[in-house]
């Protein structure tokens, strides 16, 4: 009864127009002013600012040229290794030797380069075409590392030429020295397949590593150069490892892609 007769008298009496009237009180004048910087400045962001995202996938370094697999012209037991892993020849050197049934023969480098990995042991028995050795082709000892990151096909057309990229190396510890720094130098416009990359590298395996998630495409990194590292590369610490890099040492890559405008996403 009592809450009938308040609103009784509320509809008798609508309008309190002798009431003062109460204006906004400080702290709500200061939230709507930040509303509307926060809104200014979100808006602007919008129209001008840009998003960067990366692409990461697995690379390894090399020396630009890649490598070539050394097959054995003949038939027969070899009685000679005549070549050490890691060991840099010129072109026509000796790396086997190999007894046949016509006698003696010498299986040789076809390309000066470094051998990265020698298949071939003293009594094995080996037939005409069997892989004996891997060759990475170098021309000169000084020649520069670079970085092939094997990146999915459809992230390959959004990487813009000079692109930076952070790679983490296998063989250094990231917590302790950082990324290795290095630009895009190329982008491939075809896709690899599995036989392309072990002929490239000179080692299957890492054809099938690197295509299981499908054919990606090769982009060659070149490496920053720095005079104040052991390694002579730029990396995110001030000194680096202390120790120089090797190739055929496998690393992952984070490529920056070309810059998004965030209005682009707002409209359809």
């Amino acid at each position: 009864m009592q809450f009938r007769q308040q609103a009784l008298a509320k509809l008798q009496s609508p309008e309190e127009l002798d009431l003062p009237v109460r204006f906004a009180r400080p702290q709500g004048w200061l939230a709507l002013s930040v509303s509307v910087v926060v809104m200014a400045a979100a808006s602007v962001w919008a129209v001008t600012g840009s998003v960067a995202s990366t692409v990461s996938a697995q690379a390894i370094l090399t020396h630009g040229q890649g490598s070539y697999i050394l097959q054995s012209p003949v038939a027969g037991q070899v009685t000679a290794v005549l070549a050490e892993q890691g060991e840099r020849l010129p072109a026509n050197s000796p790396v086997l030797k190999v007894h046949t049934g016509q006698g003696d023969s010498v299986v040789r480098t076809v390309a000066a380069g470094r051998i990265s990995a020698l298949a071939a042991t003293i009594g094995q028995i080996i037939q005409t075409g069997t892989n004996v050795a891997a060759v990475e082709k170098i021309a000169h000892g000084s020649d520069p590392l670079y970085a092939t990151v094997y990146v999915p096909a459809e992230n390959a057309s959004a990487i813009p030429a000079n692109a930076p990229v952070d790679l983490t190396v296998s063989s250094v510890s990231t917590q302790e020295y950082g990324v290795l720094r290095g630009h895009v130098k190329s982008v491939d416009r075809s896709a690899q397949s599995a036989q392309s990359i072990s002929a490239f590298l000179g080692d299957s395996q890492l054809g099938e590593q690197f295509t299981k998630k499908g054919r990606p495409v090769a982009v060659l990194v070149r490496l920053d150069p720095s005079g104040k590292t052991k390694s002579g590369y730029q990396w995110s610490s001030a000194d680096g490892p202390p120790f120089r890099l090797d190739s055929m040492t496998l690393a992952s890559g984070a490529i920056r892609l070309a810059d998004q405008r965030p209005v682009d996403w707002l409209l359809p």
